[in-house]
């Protein structure tokens, strides 16, 4: 049966409303749960709940009872009957799974992560320092974040490259301790290459947790069954803000200071509930991408880019070019190339759903619309691509030319593959080293210094009404220290 793919001719009076309502769907609002998903939930719940009430009760019952909450719904969502001690994955398990590992596995993630941190590395801020009159200075320090969780996925595949992509720009920008929970499956922290490569980058804090419990674990942080200040069982703290972490015995897991990586819709929904109690990377939906083509793009390559993310299942793959004949190409080329792949069906499946093939009337309309869908990944695939990568303003990631594909940036290039989606590439940017890091402004003057500026401020405090600041500065000027 061939592909039912949706396509657009912007040129149609009927296309704005498609393009709006393909918008739509690459925007989850988090309100829309499949069949199973709500069947699933009843069973858990009692009641059918939407995904974003789902995740509001797990993170407010984590918070508030900790471990029992936790390994309930452990139980509950992931079938995995778990103890308190297994929760952590040990330190032999993990040497066991790096000395069974391939070797060249291995080698191949010891490339990567020498790639990878090489970029990372390149881009880092660097303190600032400004001398400024009177033998003062102004400065911008940066330093890293103390403990960062990172979230793997592990539900249809395992992802030992999100654990590069993840934790090797956090350790590029100087981060000490960093936790990575993955849901408790043979693809999620059962699966030892993801195990190997965890060991492999140093990373000795692995749990077995998944979905929101998850993320409220690493924001909230869990106290195990011991006593704390001789008091009688605890399993969970409600701290404040500033307060220091769990102090005293019987942490399990200590809260971190942001929490990055991608997951499912629940993951995504619990990062931005727990958002402000902890920082978070973004809110991911979907993959995504978009290839811009002209009548020089070979078919086969536009075919192979748009199954690449489709696959991820859900995944968006759009196709833009101005080429009428391309778009008879490329949904034939995805016909063949579907039925010779493992992941086929459930990249159709994708395609028919958030898939469409776009007709244009020129570059500069193809241009208006990337940037108005301001995708994950942008791949320009056209003659003049590098002159179209200076108009485009939206974007997570752009791949230029016939012989950068996604999964180049994907798995190996240098940049992180975690990226923003839905449309939020209009503001949001993808991971970085410098996502890891926090910065403070430094302000040193002498009382000369003082004396040059003290006009200003005091004219702007008077102004504003707040004579106790005034008085801050002319204390100083009345009685030099």
């Amino acid at each position: 049966m061939p592909l039912n793919i949706s396509r657009i001719d912007t040129s149609d009076p009927g296309a704005p409303e498609q393009i709006a309502a393909l918008r739509a769907k690459l925007a989850p609002e988090g309100n829309v749960v499949s069949e199973a998903g709500r069947r699933k939930t009843v069973e858990v719940f009692g009641e059918p709940l939407s995904p974003v009430q789902v995740v509001e009760r797990i993170c407010r019952e984590v918070k508030a009872r900790g471990l029992p909450a936790l390994l309930d719904y452990t139980a509950k969502l992931d079938g995995k009957q778990l103890s308190a001690g297994e929760l952590r994955v040990s330190s032999e398990e993990l040497a066991a799974a790096h000395a069974a590992a391939a070797p060249e596995f291995l080698r191949t993630v010891q490339r990567i992560r020498e790639r990878i941190l090489k970029f990372q590395q390149a881009i880092l801020h660097k303190d600032v320092w400004i001398d400024t009159e009177h033998g003062g200075y102004l400065a911008q320090r940066y330093r890293p974040l103390r403990r960062v969780g990172v979230c793997v996925p592990g539900g249809a595949a395992a992802y030992p490259s999100t654990v590069l992509m993840t934790v090797v720009p956090a350790q590029a920008a100087g981060v000490e301790q960093i936790a990575i929970v993955a849901p408790p499956t043979p693809f999620g922290s059962y699966n030892q290459d993801l195990l190997a490569t965890c060991h492999e980058l140093g990373v000795t804090e692995v749990y077995r947790i998944g979905g929101a419990q998850a993320v409220a674990a690493l924001a909230y942080g869990v106290k195990d069954k011991a006593s704390l200040n001789g008091s009688t069982v605890v399993d969970s703290l409600r701290i404040p803000p500033l307060a220091p972490p769990f102090e005293g015995g019987g942490l399990l897991l200590e809260r971190v200071d942001k929490i990055v990586g991608p997951g499912n819709l629940f993951v995504a929904l619990a990062k931005k509930y727990v958002f402000g109690d902890v920082d978070i990377d973004s809110i991911a939906g979907p993959s995504e991408v978009i290839v811009i083509a002209d009548e020089t793009t070979h078919a086969g390559y536009a075919a192979a880019d748009l199954i690449a993310q489709a696959e991820h299942a859900p995944g968006s793959a759009i196709l833009i070019t101005w080429d009428g004949q391309l778009i008879d190409a490329v949904a034939a080329d995805l016909d063949k190339q579907l039925a010779a792949l493992n992941r086929g069906e459930l990249a159709r499946q994708s395609l028919e759903s958030f898939g469409a093939l776009i007709r244009v009337r020129d570059e500069d309309e193809a241009v208006r619309l990337a940037n108005e869908l301001a995708t994950e990944h942008l791949h320009l695939a056209s003659a003049n691509a590098e002159r179209l990568a200076d108009k485009i303003r939206y974007a997570g990631a752009m791949f230029i030319g016939p012989y950068s594909p996604v999964p180049l940036g994907d798995y190996a290039a240098g940049p992180s593959h975690v990226l923003p989606t839905g449309a939020t590439a209009r503001y949001a940017s993808g991971l970085s080293a410098n996502d890891f890091l926090r910065s403070n402004s430094v302000i040193h003057f002498t009382q000369q210094g003082l004396e040059e500026i003290a006009d200003d401020v005091l004219a702007m405090a008077n102004k504003e009404g707040l004579t106790g600041h005034a008085r801050s500065v002319e204390i100083r000027l009345e009685s030099p220290a």
